[in-house]
């Protein structure tokens, strides 16, 4: 089974898969750091991406300049449809390898941009994590070092919760409480029939 984990950032998916790891065994596939090890100097993908956004977005050594692109991207929708159009193709390569060399049943793809990507389409099942807006903005603050407003408006860029209810086949509401997430993931494990190991 593969199971699609998606949200907007600072939601929690991360914690809910780390928790599908260390209880039920489930290997992860986060394409965040499919992303980041694509994003390493002279890979295929920092190339192509330079070509359509300037040197500017590397720095003197070569490496991505991560602000300065988030700078671009999240102030303009073209400009970031172009980057995840880029961005996809490479991902999905990258993850498709990573499944096929794991011999494991039950699978988890970490991705926020599940859908765009189209991801979904090899996903069994697929669960929405969603958050209050504020929870979410002071997570993001506190794990990415950047201001309240800058914060602000990378969230205001992504899908709302709305979105991910209509869409995906279960929703866990992951606020302040630990406890109430993993009695929600351990409901959700229950009826997908997965495996408690600890």
């Amino acid at each position: 089974m593969i199971i699609g984990i998606t949200g907007s950032s600072g939601a929690g998916k991360s914690t809910v898969c780390e928790l599908l790891s260390k209880k039920y065994n489930m290997q992860i596939i986060n394409a965040d750091e499919v992303a980041k090890e694509l994003s390493k100097k002279g890979t295929d993908y920092i190339k192509d991406i330079v070509s359509k956004f300037g040197k500017d977005i590397v720095d003197e050594k070569g490496d991505l300049r991560r602000k300065k692109l988030g700078e671009i991207i999240y102030t303009n929708d073209s400009k970031r449809e172009e980057l995840n159009s880029c961005t996809f193709k490479y991902i999905k390569k990258e993850i498709f390898k990573k499944i096929e060399k794991m011999n494991q049943d039950n699978i988890v793809i970490d991705a926020p941009l599940l859908f765009e990507s189209e991801l979904d389409k090899i996903c069994d099942r697929i669960i929405g994590v969603i958050s209050k807006k504020q929870l979410q903005i002071e997570r993001i603050v506190s794990r990415d070092n950047i201001d309240y407003d800058h914060a602000t408006m990378r969230l205001d860029a992504q899908q709302k919760d709305d979105f991910y209810i209509k869409k995906c086949d279960a929703i866990i509401e992951n606020n302040h409480d630990i406890k109430q997430l993993e009695q929600q993931v351990e409901e959700l494990a229950c009826k997908l029939r997965i495996v408690k190991i600890v």
